[in-house]
């Protein structure tokens, strides 16, 4: 659905002037991390670096981050291996609740406050269970990373076209009996639908422990670090190529939006609306989008004349189909 405006309703609850006398506490959760930085980090205060996040497999979960040293680039980096870029490694309290999307999402987001983080360049990996957290994470805040590296891993088909912008390198062992190659091999089908530039390796001889080939491949990090976080870029169309695109629209639920051309820009609002009005810009002929860091975008559907007959919708949640109306 596109954007809309929240009202934000405000209610006051008077209760009685005899109660008890309440105090103001506070409730903090914690979650521990490892957290390296690379040589040269303190040298120039200026530069911005890039960022690696590490999800752990279930054996390293627990109290103690130093168990999550066992596996991954913190235990390369415990053997010296340095990295020219941050890499946090957060632990989950319990292999059973595993990793929370949203408290991780809320560190990284005070990671970037406190050290000097590219924001284009944040990168997303893990093993095993930080495997299916890892494509957890992607699709539920696709807009946060570069790339994203799952381990022997696996999750929900459904929720791949939210990947459709993002690049992936995918990696499981052909002889994996904890997690099946068919958890990957699901995952990789079902995003190469919007997707054809994800990458697969498999490893016909190795079991679950693909992880010490993956992360143990240069060849990995210079692919990594060679991506950048997707952005919308607009070109221009004419007046004439954005006058076909005029009109009215509806979908299933019966939320209708209009569509009109506004000093040679392609302006959307809803029709009980027409106030509100967004620029819809365009990613192509029949592509648009419309702000360069959201990734709501629309795909212009047309008949076998080439008439627009509606559209759909991408946006961070769902996909919705519009049909074009008189």
């Amino acid at each position: 659905m596109l954007p809309r405006l929240n009202l934000i309703i405000l209610l006051v609850l008077l209760g009685n002037v005899c109660m008890s006398q309440q105090t103001a506490e506070e409730f903090t959760q914690t979650t521990r991390y490892l957290l390296y930085l690379p040589d040269g980090y303190n040298a120039d205060t200026s530069q911005r670096w890039p960022l690696m996040m590490f999800l752990h497999g279930s054996g390293e979960s627990g109290n103690d981050p130093e168990k999550v040293k066992v596996n991954g680039p913190p235990k390369l980096i415990a053997g010296g291996r340095k990295f020219p870029f941050l890499v946090v490694s957060p632990q989950a309290a319990s292999s059973q609740d595993g990793f929370q999307p949203k408290v991780l999402k809320a560190m990284l987001d005070e990671l970037k406050q406190k050290y000097r983080v590219d924001p284009d360049r944040v990168y997303l990996t893990g093993l095993s269970m930080g495997g299916f957290a890892s494509w957890e994470l992607a699709q539920e805040y696709p807009e946060e990373f570069a790339a994203v590296i799952p381990v022997c891993g696996g999750g929900d088909t459904s929720k791949c076209w939210k990947l459709r912008h993002m690049p992936i390198w995918n990696f499981h062992g052909a002889l994996d009996r904890n997690v099946p190659l068919a958890s990957s091999q699901r995952m990789v089908d079902a995003v190469r639908q919007f997707n054809p530039t994800i990458r697969f390796t498999i490893y016909p001889e190795t079991g679950h422990n693909s992880w010490e080939q993956a992360y143990d491949t240069d060849s990995l990090y210079i692919w990594m670090l060679s991506q950048k976080k997707f952005r919308f870029k607009q070109v221009a169309l004419t007046p004439n190529e954005l006058k076909q695109f005029e009109g009215r629209y509806r979908n299933a639920d019966n939320d209708s939006f209009i569509l009109v051309r506004d000093d040679k820009k392609l302006m959307v609002f809803e029709k009980n609306s027409p106030g509100e009005k967004i620029e819809v810009r365009p990613l192509g002929a029949d592509r648009f989008f419309l702000f360069e860091n959201q990734l709501t975008e629309i795909i212009i559907s047309r008949s076998s004349s080439g008439e627009v007959t509606g559209f759909t919708v991408y946006d961070r949640n769902k996909i919705t189909p519009f049909n074009r109306y008189p």
